[in-house]
Parts: structure tokens; C-alpha cells; sequence
């Protein structure tokens, strides 16, 4: 019930009511407004693009790659606070704060709690738990709120230490940035209206489907033959299917049932058509902050700790499943 009343909170506080002009009644003096302003398009989201440009596609890799394997950890987890000597870890420590890039508007993984203000979600304790292991305190930490395409920017500039953000580990993004081991695993599915008709993803073909830019969805449901139109946040998509500017919301399953949750109206429809394991994305100059990520990963997998965050947050996709398994590449 917790989570059913936060959604209706935070759907409150992040989408815009769009008011449509009252039709005059029966017997009033009262003037009827022009066409023009009762027909008037509604409001587009900002950096919305209609149709979305979309993202060529990866470029051949040589060898073979697994997008899911990565660095094995270096033995135990160092203490807290005891980092080795000239580590990315042993800065992070000496000034004070692990500074992650995360969402803050996708329900369920990574958005603000109305009652509190506060970013909290899925991913954000997954990065409060990597804080952890190295301060000893989850709460040594500094979130910055980033779009879906931004994630790799920030890395590379090095403007956060790491982004936690529902982010697809695939091999044309393996050669811009490095990833932890996969922490979840989702799939691309479709959100619409309750009564659409729309089964399937095939069923959208020469339509309008939403998704952030930046991320792999827009070019999955291109594939599909689609109208891809882009949004910088999820919630935009939302409202873009609540005004009947698209069709449908097309993206990770685990994200589709955060807006489904925000708009009892929807529903998420139709097999999954794409394969997205997530993984904390970190700069390629640093393998050894990889390498402790990928030791705490292993700790919450162990320990009881991926399935209490998984339980907390994500029961809307089903009992929790086991953690997904640690593929390395060493």
C-alpha cells in the first residue's frame, strides 16, 4: 500500500494537468472562445522531437565481446575508509562524498519521495550501497540528476564518479565507458492505454511511440518499424500518451511498470523484444574503481542485500528472482 500511495504522489507532483476549455452552457451570455484556442495542439515537453532522431547503429566490434562480462574483483573489499593508496577509491574517500549520477524521475528506481524531498529508488540504493563499502555510511554521498543522454558524457568528463541509471551494458557503449557486473535484468516491452487494442509491438507499426532519447529504445522500436518521437525523462512520455500525442510508451519493462503504476488507465502490453542488462557505468581510466564495485555487487548479491532492495522496490515485476549472475572478463 506503501508504494500505491507514493505513486499517486508523485505522479501529483510531476505531471502537468492540462485543463481543456468548458463548453458554454444551455441559455449563457457567456462567449464561446475561436477555434483556434479550442482546438490549440496541447503543450510539447521540452526537447521533445517529433519524429525522434535516431541513433545509428553500433559499429562492428572486433572479437568478440560480452556486454556482460566485466573486471573480477581484486580479493576482499578493502575496509572502509582504508583505501588502497592512489585509487580512485582512496580520492573518493579523502573528499568525502562518492558523487553518482542517477534519474530522478523514474518511479521505482531513481525519483524524488514527495513526502521528503529526497531521491530514493532502486538504483539509488544500489549506490547508497557502494558508498557504503567505501565510507561505511550509505548516506556519504552526492547525487546529480542526469537524462538518459547524458550518462555517458558525465563519465567521460568525470563529473560523477559513476552512473547508476537504468543503464543497457552493450558493446558499442563499452568502448565509451567501463561497467560493473549486471545488477538487473530487464526488457523492452509497451506501455498504452487500458483498451487499446494494441497487443504487441508489431501492433505500432506507422505509429507514434515514445522514449527517452539517448537511450536504447529509440532504436529498438525504429527497428519495429515505428514513429519514434523522444523526450529527455520518462514521465514526459507519460504525459505525451495521456494527451493522445502517441500511441504507446515503449521501454524497459522495469521502467513501464513505474509509469503504469503512476496511471491506472495504462497497461504494459506484449513480450519482451529486447535483452537490457544494466550495469553501473564508470570511466575506462579507472579499472580499479571497477574492480571494488564489482566486489560490492558480489557482497549484496551474498548476503541477502539485492533481494531486500529488489522486495522493497520492485514487486510490481513479479516475487523476486535470484540476483543475476557475475560474468568476468579476466
Amino acid at each position: 500500500m506503501r508504494h500505491r500511495h507514493l505513486a499517486g504522489r508523485f505522479l501529483a507532483g510531476i505531471l502537468v494537468v492540462v485543463a481543456t476549455a468548458g463548453l458554454a452552457g444551455c441559455g449563457t451570455d457567456e462567449p464561446t472562445l475561436p477555434d483556434s484556442q479550442m482546438h490549440a495542439d496541447p503543450p510539447r515537453p521540452v526537447g521533445m522531437q517529433d519524429p525522434a532522431v535516431v541513433p545509428t547503429g553500433p559499429a562492428a566490434s572486433s572479437g568478440s565481446c560480452n556486454p556482460r562480462a566485466s573486471l573480477r574483483p581484486s580479493g576482499t573489499l578493502p575496509r572502509p575508509r582504508q583505501m588502497p593508496s592512489g585509487t580512485a577509491m582512496a580520492e573518493i574517500v579523502e573528499r568525502g562524498r562518492l558523487i553518482v549520477g542517477v534519474d530522478q524521475n523514474n518511479y521505482q528506481f531513481g525519483f524524488r519521495d514527495p513526502r521528503t524531498g529526497q531521491l530514493t529508488g532502486f538504483d539509488v540504493d544500489i549506490a547508497r550501497e557502494i558508498a557504503r563499502g567505501l565510507f561505511g555510511d550509505p548516506g556519504r554521498i552526492q547525487f546529480r540528476a542526469i537524462s538518459s543522454a547524458d550518462r555517458i558524457k558525465v563519465v567521460k568528463e568525470g563529473t560523477v564518479d559513476m552512473v547508476v541509471r537504468t543503464m543497457t551494458m552493450n558493446c558499442e557503449r563499452w568502448q565509451d565507458v567501463s561497467f560493473s557486473t549486471e545488477y538487473f535484468t530487464a526488457g523492452q516491452r509497451v506501455l498504452v492505454n487500458r483498451g487499446s487494442g494494441v497487443k504487441t509491438i508489431e501492433d505500432l507499426r506507422g505509429k507514434k511511440v515514445c522514449a527517452a532519447a539517448g537511450s536504447t529504445s529509440i532504436r529498438n522500436i525504429a527497428e519495429k518499424g515505428t514513429v519514434p518521437v523522444s523526450v529527455v525523462n520518462w514521465t514526459d512520455c507519460l504525459v505525451l500518451l495521456q494527451q493522445n500525442q502517441v500511441v504507446a510508451v515503449s521501454t524497459d519493462d522495469s521502467i513501464l511498470v513505474g509509469l503504469a503504476a503512476q496511471d491506472p488507465n495504462t497497461e504494459v502490453v506484449g513480450p519482451r523484444f529486447s535483452d537490457e542488462p544494466y550495469g553501473v557505468a564508470i570511466s575506462r581510466e579507472a579499472p580499479e574503481l571497477v574492480r571494488f564495485v564489482n566486489g560490492v555487487l558480489a557482497k549484496i548479491r551474498s548476503d541477502g542485500t539485492w533481494t531486500r532492495l529488489y522486495t522493497r522496490w520492485l514487486t510490481s515485476l513479479g516475487p523476486a528472482p535470484a540476483p543475476p549472475v557475475a560474468r568476468y572478463r579476466d
